[in-house]
C-alpha cells in the first residue's frame, strides 16, 4: 500500500475579469489579446495541459497590464495636450 494520493491543484487564475475591464476602459487591441489568453486557461487546464494553462495565465496577465499601461499613458497624454492647449489659448488672448 504505497499509493500516494495527490490532491488536484486549482487551475491558475485566468484574469478574465481584469482583461475585460481593461478592454472596455483602457486599450481595445491589447485587451482583446488578454481576453484571448484568459479564455484559454480553463480549457487547457481541463484538457490536462497544466503548463499551457499556466503559460496562458501569465500571458493574459501580461497583456492586461500592457493594455492598462497604454490606456493610462494615453489618458495622460490627452490631459497634457488639453492643458497645453488651454495655456496656449490663454496666452494668445483667445478666451
Amino acid at each position: 500500500m504505497n499509493e500516494q494520493i495527490t490532491q488536484p491543484q486549482a487551475p491558475p487564475p485566468n484574469y478574465l475579469v481584469f482583461a475585460i475591464l481593461v478592454t472596455i476602459f483602457c486599450g481595445k487591441i491589447f485587451g482583446i489579446v488578454a481576453i484571448i489568453f484568459a479564455a484559454q486557461v480553463n480549457s487547457k487546464w481541463n484538457a490536462g495541459d497544466q503548463a499551457g494553462a499556466l503559460n496562458s495565465s501569465k500571458n493574459a496577465r501580461l497583456w492586461a497590464w500592457i493594455s492598462f499601461a497604454v490606456g493610462f499613458a494615453w489618458i495622460g497624454i490627452l490631459t497634457l495636450l488639453s492643458f497645453l492647449g488651454v495655456i496656449a489659448g490663454l496666452s494668445l488672448g483667445n478666451f
